[in-house]
């Protein structure tokens, strides 16, 4: 069905059909709860707070209570992507999107910064997540607002040494 169907068979409706309509979808569809849920009670500080411990815990997990040794870091990125798609799917406020972003990639480093990481799927990771965090607020123009942040990043991958820390000083080039 086309959006423009859809409109017409919208507008032969009532309203309490289209409240019907409506519940249902609400009632029937996880994702429909989800939004309006946000919609009517939007916390976008609460989410970001739930969305940032849960990120910090992939690389520095929290010892439950009996057990014997620390947990070992997870080190998803894909925790935090998820987040991040969830919350430009619910239309949360870009620099709240931004903001998280960016938290991934500095939790990441200051693991990176006490744990040295060897791997090279690590740093192209991260630097993915990057690329993603400067585009992101290039198209929201919020750049300004973030650029003290991506520098001090990409100055972290130089100090860190990371393998591929030129690929963020030629994404910072561009926009300078």
């Amino acid at each position: 069905m086309s959006k423009r169907d859809l409109k017409k068979y919208l507008a032969e409706l009532d309203k309490e059909q289209l409240e019907e309509q409506i519940i249902e979808l609400y009632e029937k569809f996880s994702p429909v709860k989800v939004y309006y849920d946000f919609v009517f009670n939007s916390k976008e500080d609460k989410l970001l707070q739930e969305c940032k411990v849960k990120i910090s815990h992939e690389y520095f997990p929290i010892k439950k209570a009996g057990a014997r040794k620390r947990p070992k870091a997870k080190l998803r990125r894909s925790v935090a992507q998820k987040y991040i798609k969830h919350f430009i799917l619910l239309g949360v406020d870009p620099f709240v999107v931004a903001d998280i972003m960016l938290y991934n990639i500095e939790i990441a480093q200051t693991y990176s910064s006490q744990n040295p990481v060897k791997q090279e799927l690590f740093c192209k990771s991260i630097f993915n997540s990057f690329e993603q965090a400067v585009n992101f607020s290039i198209s929201n123009g919020i750049l300004p607002d973030f650029k003290e942040r991506i520098i001090t990043i990409q100055q972290e991958t130089l100090q860190q040494k990371w393998v591929n820390r030129y690929d963020f000083e030629a994404i910072l080039e561009k926009i300078d």
